[in-house]
């Protein structure tokens, strides 16, 4: 897989007041970016598992941790599609 570096400065208190190395922020960041992502409908969850480093298993797992459905239909959309409105 061909990948890019990106870099970005952050604040040295960032660090002490999330109690994280900077090793741990930057996994931290990139599960949530890809749960996020997931939720927001941007990216699939084989993408946003990929891009947080996790197989789909822990992805699922992490959804659970963020609260974030693994299903991406409505309740409305579900009971639309199995005909009941």
């Amino acid at each position: 897989m061909e990948t890019r570096a990106i870099t970005y400065d952050l604040p040295v208190g960032v660090f002490s007041a999330l109690r994280k190395t900077p090793e741990e922020l930057k996994r931290d960041m990139l599960i949530v970016a890809g749960v996020k992502w997931y939720e927001m409908g941007y990216v699939s969850q084989e993408k946003a598992a990929e891009l947080a480093g996790l197989c789909r298993e822990d992805f699922l797992m992490a959804l659970s941790r963020y609260n974030v459905s693994p299903f991406q239909y409505s309740a409305d959309e579900v009971m639309q599609e199995a005909g009941y409105e």
